[in-house]
């Protein structure tokens, strides 16, 4: 295909993909394969949706353009399907069969272009008893287990941002799914649909952690266990200023270097004797009060000891090694994480800020040889 509208910018050059707007992981999904180089177009609603952010703020529609359709307007769906005919994937989030009665479902797309891949991220699956129910991240993870994992005993799971849900288990599933399915549909011809759910992905990431339950080897209880917060040299401890500093000192060469920068010589023999956890625990948390966190970040500096300071999003850009590698990137006045993973050849970037919508009607018209998304495009 030709590379229309866009230069060179990532793997995904070429590619062109339709988002229909919604909030959560398609954007982020669609983000990630704007910043691999596909050309994305986000087709937003009028008015715009209920928990969108401030559509300057809004990072996650970097590197995409943005045509405004009314989909309940008599020639909406018109608009999007012939965006279709040209596009290789499509992205939605709505409830199962809304798509459908808005007239831009699977059936309708793939009468128009039998080799679109398209994608499909909800919380729950195109089926099942919950698949029509309203949810969010911190409901899907919790029927699958992995909300009831993290924290301490006694007290609340706390909610882990959206980041395990919506991201982890939701937009990465979702762009693995939609790329192998245009892998498939360049060999063969055919598209298909790809059923990305939340519930799905989340309890896939817990695949290791369900082979240890089988063998015995993980309790079904919180705290209890080496990567839940249970191991004494694998969490988090508070230092002297009421920050923390995270520990992961699992392996025995690590575990010793640990405890001989803490200064704790007597528990060079307590890595694997659980009687003495408790003890540990008390010691290495009464150690990590008496200094602040940079002063135990300047303890720890260089060694192998898998200790680092905890960070704040706003301190996090400034770290030596984020900083040296550009893990994050200012753009338009605003810093957010740069385009991962790296490629050797095709390199992204942030070329652009967030789409505004409907701001780019004209230039997609052209680039996609759509004049009527003009006839369109509501004032």
């Amino acid at each position: 295909m030709a590379v229309t509208g866009t230069a060179a910018h990532g793997p995904l050059t070429g590619v062109r993909v339709v988002e229909l707007a919604g909030i959560g992981p398609g954007p982020f999904a669609a983000m990630l394969l704007a910043d691999l180089g596909a050309d994305v177009v986000r087709v937003d609603r009028p008015g715009g949706g209920g928990l969108a952010v401030n559509p300057e703020y809004d990072v996650t529609n970097r590197n995409k353009r943005s045509v405004l359709v009314d989909l309940k307007s008599p020639d909406g769906p018109a608009r999007v399907l012939d965006l279709v005919d040209r596009a290789d994937i499509l992205i939605e989030g709505y409830r199962p069969g809304v798509a459908e009665r808005l007239g831009v479902g699977p059936e309708t797309c793939h009468t128009r272009n039998p080799r679109l891949v398209y994608g499909r991220m909800t919380g729950w699956g195109q089926d099942g008893p919950l698949a029509q129910r309203a949810g969010h991240d911190i409901a899907y993870i919790a029927l699958t287990g992995t909300l009831g994992m993290i924290g301490t005993p006694g007290e609340p799971p706390p909610a882990p941002a959206n980041l395990l849900g919506d991201y982890a288990g939701g937009s990465l599933y979702l762009v693995v799914g939609v790329l192998a399915a245009l892998h498939h549909a360049r060999a063969t011809g055919t598209g298909q649909v790809v059923d990305a759910a939340i519930v799905d992905g989340t309890a896939h990431l817990a695949t290791m952690i369900h082979g240890m339950l089988a063998a015995g080897g993980w309790q079904d209880r919180r705290a209890a266990n080496l990567l839940d917060g249970g191991c004494p040299y694998y969490g988090t401890y508070e230092t002297a200023d009421g920050k923390y500093m995270a520990v992961g000192a699992l392996e025995p060469q690590f575990y010793d270097r640990f405890v001989d920068l803490l200064g704790l010589a007597e528990f060079a023999d307590a890595r694997k004797d659980w009687t003495r956890w408790a003890e540990l625990r008390r010691t290495v948390a009464a150690r990590f009060k008496a200094r602040t966190r940079d002063e135990w970040t300047a303890v720890f500096e260089g060694s192998d000891a898998c200790v680092a300071p905890v960070l704040s999003l706003r301190e996090a850009p400034a770290h030596p090694h984020l900083a040296a590698r550009g893990t994050f990137t200012d753009h338009g006045g605003i810093t957010q994480p740069a385009p991962a993973p790296r490629f050797s050849v095709t390199h992204t970037s942030v070329r652009s800020g967030p789409a505004q919508p409907g701001a780019d009607v004209a230039d997609v018209a052209r680039d996609w040889d759509v004049p009527d998304l003009l006839k369109g495009s509501p004032e």
